[in-house]
């Protein structure tokens, strides 16, 4: 099911900002302010006015009886996590504060306690596996197919995940990554049905897929696949502030005890900022996405027409589709090779970002992502797009001085949760082939492990975080900032 244009009664409903509206009421009000925070609306602290501004300041407030608590909403907040999840199709959406993070351990711990089987893809972020150290969930991962031409992860293959499940009855959920950053799609609706067929939940990592609830010739959303829970970054293309996301759930879902579990870990000091900021961006994606959308996925393929126009690079697409692996594609994401002018994806977001002022999304080792979304302009993107082609002129080497460097399948070993909390040593990284790690290592963004506690070191992965650290990728996960020593199971 596509985006539907909405009766007259819920279009007037969605204009409704309630949230946004109780803080101009409160604004108007000129209470005096005798609780936290204690900058008391900016007066006690002129320099983060002028950095941020007086209204922004001024809406930096507590929560209270006019504007609800995010731990227990019941008015203002009750009524825009509502309009929330009607605009997104859900049974329920929860406002989340602390990023999509925060959203993706809500849906594994609400599900997950410890012993528990969980099947999932092993690209995935950084949050999932995190969630797993929380709660003693046990990973069975169905490692997707992999294009060794351009290093990365491609979609999970529906007859990989029956086999999980015939081999796991036991096990509680699937999660789906639903698209990658990558613009990568599985066939989320044959895994969905497949999954309630062994009476499996579903949770979709949502993160870059705000959009799909309001395009039209996107791939289908998590909500109309008929998951059970997703987790959504309002922020990364829906437009809302950095930090705030959605959780969404469907009707076989228990909310109340989701929001317990969400209680567990989520700030009692919510920001009613970001708050306000996923009320706003809800109700503007609700009246004005549709027409929105359809400009951001005419903006990226243009830009992809023009950037496989240069030569050397390929911006893949739809190209990719091939009813398996990549089952669709995810137009908006603008993601683009470059070893075959002989640079790394790093080098080219570096030399983007030094030499010509433009901030992409991220650099690996053999991609670049340029992420388009609802605030960018048609003269951006030819701006990029003449970056690339001087770079191209200027900077390009021979493709065959690039070593080999693909996706690196883990063995895993035991539980994250087992090897993150066993007795461990450092040892520098060249000298842990064959043991087993216990901490993460990743670049960030995507922040996808390169290993995670739990799985085998291997020559293979050294050489890869080697090449990337040399290459300038950010490198995270390692209690050593340097990234030169590694915990490792002794």
């Amino acid at each position: 099911m596509k985006y539907n244009r909405r009766n007259n009664k819920e279009e007037h409903r969605q204009m409704r900002a309630p949230v946004y509206e109780a803080l101009e009421t409160l604004k108007r009000k000129r209470v005096v302010p005798f609780d936290v925070p204690g900058h008391k609306r900016g007066r006690g602290n002129p320099e983060l006015v002028e950095l941020l501004g007086e209204k922004c300041v001024s809406l930096d407030v507590n929560s209270m009886k006019p504007l609800d608590n995010l731990c227990h909403p019941v008015s203002v907040i009750k009524e825009a996590e509502e309009l929330a999840a009607e605009a997104f199709r859900a049974e329920h959406a929860f406002f989340m504060v602390g990023g999509t993070t925060s959203s993706v351990q809500g849906m594994v711990l609400s599900c997950c306690k410890a012993g528990d089987k969980i099947i999932l893809p092993r690209n995935v972020h950084k949050s999932v596996i995190n969630a797993l150290v929380l709660c003693g969930a046990i990973p069975v991962y169905v490692n997707p197919e992999r294009d060794v031409r351009l290093g990365i992860s491609l979609g999970m293959e529906r007859f990989e995940v029956e086999k999980a499940i015939k081999e796991n009855p036991d096990a509680v959920a699937v999660l789906v990554n639903n698209p990658t950053y990558y613009g990568i799609c599985s066939d989320l609706r044959a895994i969905v049905k497949l999954a309630h067929e062994h009476n499996m939940l579903v949770l979709v990592d949502e993160a870059h897929g705000t959009h799909l609830y309001f395009g039209e010739n996107l791939p289908v959303c998590a909500m109309d696949a008929g998951a059970d829970m997703a987790s959504v970054s309002m922020h990364k293309s829906g437009g809302s502030l950095t930090q705030s996301s959605l959780l969404l759930t469907g009707k076989n879902v228990n909310w109340e005890y989701v929001s317990q579990v969400i209680n567990l870990t989520q700030t009692t000091s919510a920001s009613y900022l970001l708050i306000s900021s996923l009320d706003i961006s809800r109700r503007n994606l609700a009246l004005r996405g549709r027409e929105s959308f359809a400009k951001v996925s005419q903006m990226a393929e243009y830009a992809r027409e023009e950037i496989n126009s240069i030569g050397g690079y390929y911006a893949y697409g739809k190209d990719m589709i091939n009813g398996s692996s990549v089952y669709d594609f995810d137009v908006t994401k603008l993601s683009i090779y470059t070893r075959d002018i002989g640079l790394a994806g790093i080098e080219v977001y570096d030399l983007l970002r030094d030499e010509y002022d433009i901030q992409i999304e991220l650099g690996d080792v053999a991609n670049i992502l340029a992420y388009i979304s609802i605030g960018d302009r048609i003269q951006d993107i030819e701006r990029l797009v003449g970056a690339l082609a001087d770079i191209k002129r200027l900077y390009s080497k021979k493709p065959e001085e690039m070593p080999s460097m693909e996706y690196i399948e883990p063995t895993v070993v035991m539980s994250p949760q087992t090897a993150f909390y066993s007795k461990k040593e450092s040892l520098p990284i060249q000298k842990t082939e064959g043991r087993i790690c216990s901490e993460f290592v990743m670049c960030y963004p995507p922040g996808i492990p390169i290993l995670a506690p739990g799985e085998r070191i291997t020559k293979e992965i050294i050489e890869y975080i080697m090449y990337a650290k040399e290459k300038g990728c950010s490198m995270q996960g390692t209690m050593d900032s340097e990234v030169e020593y590694l915990n490792v199971l002794v």
